[in-house]
């Protein structure tokens, strides 16, 4: 997609492959947000966020280092760190209103901008690096339209999956005893899978940039978007337990951004460290 519509690969990663794979998110935690279940709807986004930050990073460095450009890192991860902001003050606000999710969604659409405008710069850097790499593919200008068309076709299945996944977890978890915020954190794991499966075989094509992109626009998409969604569908009252599990989520986003701005790298042993940070994240939960 980056190829056949001469924009950077940091955009295709944030907006198409990022939001896209962010959709499951959306879908669960609307339903949710609409069940009168925004508590689940938010622990959803926050365990998703920490899923990309911890498991999806964590799990691609330990499968190849994962190396992106610093500019990119600075740009868009400060970008991505003041969404998580906004997301954590309206937790610990406890009121999730209608206005908050409007400036929220509002958020969302400067993001984009930011994001576009962005790309629009990078693109003549990357031209002559990506005709290369199109001579290299076969140059199959089809191709990008049936990945889409395999894409939609996907997402539509989602639509379906997700409404069964939220009613069976939610049965799963009344019968023993689960507390909201154990259940949408795992569910927001589960939901993270497409973005760990995009990431894997990103940075097997050495495609750092694309796998950045990828956690970094899910994470935007969730913070902003989903959250917006899901406040202005289903306002109401955020249990003051998800302040531990907010704070987390903000926390191990400036441990990643330090791995991975410190020489441009996130190497295997960082990696590992960022699983853990995830295995104890969820440790605690229980």
């Amino acid at each position: 997609l980056a190829r056949a519509w001469g924009v950077s690969a940091i955009l295709v990663g944030a907006l198409v492959v990022g939001l896209g794979t962010s959709m499951p998110e959306m879908l669960v935690s609307g339903i949710a947000a609409l069940d009168d279940q925004l508590d689940v709807a938010v622990a959803n986004i926050v365990g998703s966020n920490v899923a990309n930050l911890t498991l999806v990073l964590g799990v691609t460095a330990i499968v190849a280092p994962l190396i992106a450009r610093l500019e990119i890192l600075k740009r868009e991860g400060i970008l991505m760190i003041i969404a998580l902001a906004g997301l954590t003050v309206v937790v610990f606000d406890g009121e999730f209103a209608r206005w908050e999710a409007g400036l929220l969604a509002f958020g969302m659409l400067v993001a984009l901008y930011l994001l576009l405008r962005w790309s629009w710069r990078d693109a003549e850097a990357e031209a002559a690096a990506e005709a290369d790499i199109e001579e290299m593919s076969g140059g199959d200008e089809h191709s990008w339209q049936r990945e889409m068309a395999i894409g939609i076709v996907a997402l539509a299945a989602t639509v379906f999956a997700a409404d069964l996944t939220l009613d069976g977890a939610l049965g799963v978890g009344e019968e023993l005893g689960l507390s909201a915020t154990f259940l949408g954190v795992m569910l927001g794991v589960g939901t993270s899978m497409p973005e760990l499966a995009t990431a894997i075989a990103s940075v097997r094509r050495n495609e750092g940039d694309l796998v950045v992109g990828n956690v970094l626009g899910s994470n935007l998409f969730n913070s902003l978007a989903v959250a917006g969604a899901a406040g202005f569908v289903g306002p109401g009252v955020i249990d003051a337990s998800f302040r531990p599990a907010a704070l987390v989520m903000l926390g191990v986003a400036v441990l990643a951004g330090w791995f991975a701005s410190s020489d441009r790298v996130l190497i295997r042993t960082e990696g590992v460290i960022l699983v853990a940070t995830f295995v104890g994240f969820t440790l605690f939960l229980v």
